[in-house]
């Protein structure tokens, strides 16, 4: 461990012994433990060794779905609508509220249970040696000067300064190592490793918060980004509310300038409101992703918050953890160096029988199932086995050879097993070539008592996945860039990037600069949880969008950070909670997938937006027009309402429809995107103004019928820019899917039915309907071939 990972022991004692002056007994190496009374002292202070309870109020959550710009105007809307006694209108519209607030609560984060999960993960109970006794008290109570004992299969409840004993460790899901680490007198440790193997006596350095899995936790509860949907949505209502708030103010200004009545301005100002509100924005949003996460669950990719879907389309940079994502986390023989004339699969075979059977040691069941793979048929017999001894590091069996006779096997590391058996400079050099590449080195000597000889090293590594080049090579096809962070040494993390394709420089050793840039490296080394968060957030802070994939607790926060975040099938419940994704099969294709189901999802999300901006921008210049043509509002409250529920909430059918995947990582650029609506929504007005222009003056309709026959032009003209916008090519080329034929034939056919039947407005014949209808198949095919150059000047593909 770097000295960055050592937690300061003497300042933590101090700390301690400040709060009760005689804890002598608590000074490192000294056995005796504390008192209770002393131990109290320090818990009274310090506080348990516990994560806070930071469980998120529910009610409050569900009250917040109500303050935010579009349930602002909404809201705005609906006190107005009950001022003037409107109340079927405020009805509506609470009735539209409420079910936007309904849908937004769904899409809500899961930092609490990645809490949850990271707390479960910490031990129960500890062995602490407590008034000179040792006894089982709660983990939650131990406090920093505490003897703890540390034994096989046990979990450690808290950061520890190892004093005597040696033991394995298996901390991958905490700092990201590969492999399991022996540890004795003078290591350290952290909160929530596993040991393995020995047992060890050691002395808390750190609890709760303050230790390494706290500090892990508290990233996880700080971490946070806005989703791009998030922004998005909030850059839209700004610019249609400041576009609109002026329009809606020169609208008041002339109706006060030419003495309107009240009764007139108050309704004028309703229509205009809700005009410029686009109420179905946020639910359309919602209602595609979650479209978007069944189809991703048919494929094995979980997402567990619905605007991760979409943020899958706009990621260019993903960072893998190495260890359990890139790699299988499972190790296995790479190679053996071969020695005194004996053959792979002997020394295989020999060092087999020195490897414990359906034990948890994960570099004996690497040897034994490469031994499966390659049998040798004169390996010896074996009469004893003794398990890999912490104070001897060695791991030894007796055997018979083919004559009968009693030979002996030692395995272990090279520097150990050298001292058993006749010096060898080629096996020297061989070892420390092996283990500059990142390899694990085991040493295997076999013979008689005296004179054993070397037969053989084992080298062995965390393999790539099968997929993992594959799913590099195919995300940098989709414009996605790869990089890889990892808490293991440079040496080992190179040797897996030029496995899978990533062939960047690696970063060096020390601070990561705050301006680094996911150009600059290819891979990351030696990098603990809080490098991975920081990392993550120097990456948006450069301007990128940043997919995080990891399997362990030490990959939370910057799973949690980034703006999706993509656990692996094998991951830990804490890394799993954490994400926006979690892959529900083996390997990495769900990653692919997520990209292009996102990017289809972001399509149709874009298609719905341009429409709405369109639209919005349009009819509030209508109003405008309308008030200047006739002097009066050309659309009642009521009539915009009814457009609100045709137009905006069965145009959702977007989600549904058929949209040609970007070949690029998408952005929302919402001044490219309102600068189109402008366009093409001057296109729109141009329409509706021609059909008010026919009705007053052409038709010579009196009010009521005129707005009859405005409402007409507004939903048909609608229907016309949807499937103008549907393509950012033209139309002939991508056929819309049932669900939008079939809300566009209900849409049409309600307004329909409600003018023809006079019902809340005045009543117009078939032949005038179909008239309009014909104008509006004339305005689609014009602004088919408008929206071509708007499109291509603004680089909207």
């Amino acid at each position: 461990m770097t000295s960055a990972e050592t937690p300061n022991i003497s300042t933590s004692v101090k700390s301690a012994a400040s709060i009760a002056p005689s804890l002598t007994a608590g000074k490192p190496g000294s056995g005796v433990g504390l008192s209770s009374s002393q131990a109290a002292a320090v818990l009274a202070h310090d506080g348990p060794n516990a994560m806070p309870d930071t469980s998120a109020h529910l009610l409050r959550n569900a009250l917040s779905k109500f303050w935010a710009p579009v349930p602002w105007l909404l809201e705005a809307s609906m006190i107005l609508q009950i001022v003037v006694h409107k109340y079927v209108e405020a009805v509506i519209i609470a009735a539209l509220l409420i079910f936007n607030a309904v849908l937004a609560f769904v899409q809500e984060g899961r930092a609490q249970a990645t809490l949850d999960a990271l707390k479960s993960r910490l031990a129960l109970n500890a062995s602490v040696l407590r008034d000179g006794v040792w006894k089982v008290i709660p983990a939650a109570q131990l406090v920093v000067g505490d003897l703890v004992k540390l034994s096989l299969g046990g979990v450690v409840a808290a950061d520890v300064h190892i004093l005597d004993g040696s033991i394995l460790l298996d901390q991958s899901m905490l700092t990201g190592e590969s492999l399991p680490v022996e540890a004795g007198s003078g290591a350290n440790t952290f909160s929530g490793a596993l040991v393995r193997r020995g047992e060890a006596t050691a002395q808390v350095t750190a609890t709760g918060t303050r230790t390494k899995f706290g500090q892990t936790a508290e990233l996880v509860r700080t971490a946070h980004v806005v989703s791009s949907q998030q922004k998005a949505v909030l850059k839209i209502v700004r610019n249609l509310a400041y576009f609109n708030g002026a329009v809606i103010l020169l609208i008041g200004i002339y109706a006060l300038a030419h003495s309107r009545p009240w009764s007139e301005i108050v309704p004028l100002f309703l229509t205009a409101i809700l005009a410029a509100i686009p109420v179905g924005l946020p639910a359309t949003f919602t209602l595609s992703s979650a479209i978007g996460a069944r189809a991703l669950a048919k494929l094995g990719v979980l997402p567990t918050r619905l605007s991760a879907v979409d943020e899958a389309g706009t990621i260019d940079v993903l960072c893998v953890d190495k260890t359990g994502t890139l790699t299988a986390n499972q190790l296995s023989v790479t190679s053996v160096f071969l020695m005194n004339g004996f053959r792979e699969e002997q020394v295989l075979g020999i060092a087999a029988l020195a490897s414990s059977v359906g034990g948890a040691d994960s570099v004996d069941a690497a040897i034994r199932a490469a031994s499966e793979k390659k049998r040798a048929s004169d390996t010896p017999k074996l009469v004893t086995f003794t398990a890999f001894d912490p104070a001897k590091k060695t791991s030894e069996a007796t055997a018979t050879d083919a004559q009968g006779q009693a030979v002996e096997i030692v395995k272990g590391a090279f520097a150990t097993i050298i001292k058993l058996a006749q010096p060898d400079t080629q096996a020297a050099e061989a070892a420390d070539k092996l283990e500059k590449q990142g390899f694990r080195v085991l040493a295997v000597a076999f013979g008689p008592p005296i004179g054993m000889r070397l037969v053989g090293l084992i080298a062995l590594s965390d393999p790539p996945r099968g997929d993992s080049a594959s799913l590099i090579s195919e995300l940098k096809t989709l414009g996605v860039r790869t990089v890889m962070i990892t808490g293991d040494a440079p040496e080992t993390a190179a040797i897996v990037a030029a496995e899978v394709g990533l062939s960047g420089a690696t970063c060096p050793a020390g601070p990561i600069p705050a301006s680094v840039k996911p150009e600059d490296y290819s891979i990351f080394a030696s990098i603990l949880p809080e490098g991975k968060f920081d990392l993550v957030r120097a990456f948006q802070k450069s301007g990128h969008t940043v997919g995080m994939c990891g399997d362990g607790a030490n990959d939370a926060p910057a799973l949690r950070q980034a703006q999706i975040g993509i656990a692996v099938s094998t991951a830990t419940d804490v890394a799993k909670s954490a994400a926006g994704v979690v892959l529900t099969e083996a390997g990495l294709g769900g990653i692919v997938a997520a990209t292009k189901t996102g990017r289809i999802i972001f399509q149709r999300i874009l298609s719905y937006t341009l429409r709405s901006t369109t639209k919005k921008i349009a009819q509030l210049l209508f109003l405008a027009i309308g008030l200047l043509m006739t002097g009066q509002a050309v659309l009642t409250p009521m009539l915009m309402v009814i457009v609100m529920i045709t137009g905006d909430f069965l145009s959702m059918a977007y989600a549904t429809d058929r949209v040609r995947p970007s070949q690029s990582p998408n952005s929302w650029d919402i001044g490219k995107i309102t600068e189109a609506g402008a366009l093409l929504g001057l296109g729109f007005l141009m329409f509706c103004t021609a059909a008010l222009a026919v009705g007053r003056y052409r038709m010579h309709l009196d009010i009521d019928h005129l707005r009859t026959f405005c409402v007409i032009a507004v939903v048909y003209g609608s229907q016309a820019i949807t499937y103008a916008v549907r393509d950012r090519q033209h139309f002939w080329g991508l056929r819309p899917t049932s669900w939008l034929v079939l809300s566009s034939a209900a849409d049409m056919s309600f307004i329909s039915l409600l003018a023809n039947r006079g019902i809340e407005m005045a009543s117009l014949p078939l032949r005038v309907l179909a008239f309009e209808f014909l104008a509006a198949t004339l305005f689609f095919f014009v602004m088919n071939f408008v929206k071509i150059p708007v499109f291509r000047r603004l680089s909207i593909t």
